[in-house]
């Protein structure tokens, strides 16, 4: 059997005082209304599985009000793995253990994959590019270890960038800085680049295969040293990425051009960090024109990719994680949703009626009252 989750709890976690599950089935839907706490499980299940969450939260938020510490742990097994994996969080941080070594977070990235589906990630094509790279980096982050590490070590570049400009400090310093941002930048575009040129084609098939509507979804990924309009009017045919020796040359060259500019606004500019990526249905800008339906299909066909592509890079079926999306979606694109819980994909579902799925998804289902949960989170 794949790896899967087998059991897991949480401890002073969120609203929870405590919180377990044991004997996890392939398909679990947590039911009840808003503000049970549905959400908190799946964003427990999130953290200990990709070490990331996806509000963003920072280890103190997710400390049960009055507590010095959460728990979060899970049992991940297979036939041939056996590994208890554990979250604490503090107020300085997180500690986190794998069959209890202390690890770093990147160090379980990987070990069981997930993909998380929630109201919010319409931001992927109605948000501003942060949210898409956010994403991107995220699921490169689960892919390979040195994509996390190029993001991070790149973004401690760009924000001592950011205090040395804030501060009006140039010269030798900043010129070193620069140096810097454009070896660890280069990199870090080459590798965000071929995840994105792998991504965009599954999220393209899964679209055409949503879609009733016959229009063709196209991705581009747009650098920060182009300008966007043009480098999309050149390039919409065809995808072009930059080697990392070109990369460098333009980003330096694009530096020096936007050194006023940058000095100006007192922040930097240039690099992986201000790149752009685009939504385009036969050639209209979907987050500008596109209909509700068509972004509400934009963002599954997304998810529905992430889940393909980590299963052909890691050889691991991923967690599915969906929040609450039923109500979001309308019938046909409910239906390709559930067609993923078909796939042998161990998937954790939150929602307020049952109605939304189909009776033989709901039957096959181990279902969770939350409504029944008492306020210290046992039954």
């Amino acid at each position: 059997m794949d790896l899967h989750i087998q059991s897991f709890s949480l401890r002073n976690f969120r609203n929870y005082r405590s919180f377990e599950m044991d004997d996890v089935d392939p398909l679990t839907m947590f039911i009840g209304p808003n503000a049970t706490g549905k959400s908190n499980v799946l964003e427990a299940i999130q953290l200990v599985t990709s070490a990331t969450t996806f509000r963003g939260a920072k280890s103190r938020e997710m400390i049960r009000w009055g507590c010095e510490r959460a728990d979060v742990k899970a049992h991940i097994v297979s036939d041939t793995r056996d590994l208890e994996t554990s979250m604490r969080l503090t107020e300085s941080g997180r500690n986190i253990a794998v069959n209890g070594k202390r690890k770093h977070g990147q160090d379980v990235l990987g070990i069981l994959p997930s993909v998380m589906f929630s109201p919010e990630d319409m931001q992927l094509v109605t948000g501003a590019h942060g949210f898409r790279k956010d994403a991107l980096d995220a699921l490169g982050s689960q892919l390979s270890r040195t994509h996390r590490v190029l993001r991070r070590d790149y973004l401690k570049i760009v924000k001592h960038k950011n205090s040395l400009m804030k501060n009006g400090i140039e010269g030798s310093l900043l010129d070193s800085v620069n140096d810097m941002l454009v070896t660890s930048g280069a990199h870090l575009y080459a590798y965000r680049a071929a995840l994105f040129d792998n991504l965009a084609v599954r999220i393209a098939r899964a679209y055409s295969e949503i879609s009733s509507s016959g229009e063709t979804l196209d991705m581009r990924y747009v650098p920060s040293w182009e300008d966007a309009d043009l480098y999309s009017d050149r390039m919409r045919d065809a995808a072009h990425f930059f080697e990392v020796e070109e990369c460098s040359n333009r980003m330096r060259r694009s530096l020096f051009n936007r050194h006023d500019e940058e000095s100006r606004r007192g922040r930097a500019l240039v690099g992986p960090h201000a790149d752009k990526l685009f939504f385009y249905l036969d050639g209209r800008n979907a987050t500008l024109y596109g209909s509700q339906g068509q972004r509400r299909s934009i963002a599954l066909s997304w998810k529905i990719a992430e889940i393909g592509l980590i299963e052909d890079v890691l050889g691991l079926k991923p967690i599915l994680l969906l929040d609450d999306v039923a109500s979001e979606l309308d019938e046909s694109r409910r239906e390709a949703l559930i067609g993923l819980l078909h796939h042998d994909i161990q998937t954790f579902i939150t929602t307020t009626d049952m109605g939304a799925f189909e009776k033989s998804i709901a039957n096959g289902a181990r279902v969770v009252d939350m409504h029944s949960i008492h306020a210290d989170g046992r039954d």
